[in-house]
């Protein structure tokens, strides 16, 4: 069995401690060094060349970000970006993702020597080493002065578009929402991420799109012209409201070890009746969350569109769901914001 070989690049001896412990409980993962900071790093990756980094973002001599984007530039290797649970990692955390990281995960903290969340480090690490690397997304300019937003055209509250995604996900999910205009039917979205970063997350995609991006709250109403982010740490349950739908929040449970989970999401729309009003997606991610509940939308009378294996950074998601046949389109990125405008565009159709 080939290991996965493992370098843990943390200026903390406490952090290098519990992940080192953590992944070495898993036959299939090798750590094969630690380091203290970049400097360390660079000449264990010359040396040892490792097949997924754990990078910590605030070091000495050099932060995480610069490291990674010189990683990214010079050697790419998979990257799981560990992060503190404060406004401004949140914010690094995203920029992580942007400039080239896999994924990000919570920064073990307390005086605990094991890290409570190792299993689901051990699927990160996984996942990441079989990760499709991307070039880093384009920094962003400034955002121009925009006029006012205008309330979309009457459409039926009923339409909906659902959207799944896990690892790979907040690039994959930017990429399409920013490529529509103001003029959309509500939309849900379910992306794997700690609880804290989901907030950044809404934040950042509102100033980006051409519509209301926001962390969904409990008893949200979901309207046209407005897209709710599951927060971390929640499940999103849709239930019926006069002629449309609302959020509640649940800590029930993990699926699939997630909270939110897209099955969740998807599954409760089909129990709200929204089935036949509803655009399933499902984005890259590792795993099988979705793909059941994609199933239970098309059978019910929802579309449903599924990203391609070449666009995904990890192909597990969606091919679950291509497997199980509840993909009716598998569709490049580029390809599912037209997809979804030509849902939308079908709003004459949909009897309030």
């Amino acid at each position: 069995m080939k290991r996965i070989r493992v370098l843990i690049v943390d200026d903390s001896a406490l952090v290098r401690r519990a992940l080192t412990q953590s992944l070495s409980q898993h036959l299939d993962i090798e750590v094969v060094a630690t380091a203290v900071d970049p400097y360390a790093a660079r000449d264990k990756i010359l040396s040892l060349n490792p097949d997924v980094i754990t990078l910590d973002i605030e070091m000495p001599r050099m932060d995480g970000i610069t490291f990674l984007k010189l990683l990214m530039k010079h050697r790419p290797i998979p990257v799981v970006i560990m992060s503190s649970l404060t406004a401004a990692g949140s914010s690094k955390a995203l920029e992580a993702l942007q400039s080239g990281a896999v994924e990000v995960l919570e920064k073990p903290s307390g005086s605990n020597s094991t890290y409570e969340d190792g299993c689901r480090l051990a699927e990160v690490v996984r996942a990441a080493s079989k990760a499709r690397l991307r070039p880093p997304s384009a920094p962003q300019p400034p955002p121009a002065p925009v006029a006012p937003r205008l309330p979309p055209r009457d459409r039926s509250s009923r339409q909906i578009i659902l959207m799944g995604a896990s690892t790979g996900g907040t690039e994959a999910l930017k990429t399409v929402l920013t490529s529509l205009g103001p003029d959309i039917p509500g939309i849900c979205i379910v992306q794997h991420i700690p609880a804290q970063f989901s907030l950044a997350f809404a934040n950042r995609l509102d100033s980006l799109c051409a519509f209301e991006v926001r962390e969904a709250r409990n008893g949200d109403r979901i309207t046209p012209g407005l897209a709710l982010v599951a927060p971390g740490g929640y499940h999103v349950v849709l239930k019926p409201r006069g002629a449309g739908y609302e959020v509640q929040l649940s800590e029930g449970p993990r699926i699939h070890y997630q909270r939110p989970a897209v099955d969740v999401m998807f599954e409760s729309a089909v129990k709200a009746g929204a089935a036949p009003y509803s655009l399933g997606i499902l984005l890259t991610g590792m795993g099988s969350d979705g793909a059941t509940g994609l199933l239970s939308l098309l059978q019910n009378g929802a579309e449903t569109i599924a990203q391609d294996e070449q666009s995904c950074v990890v192909f597990g998601m969606p091919r679950e769901a291509i497997r199980l046949g509840a993909a009716q389109s598998v569709l490049p990125l580029t390809q599912i914001a037209s997809r979804i405008e030509r849902f939308a565009a079908r709003t004459s159709a949909v009897s309030m």
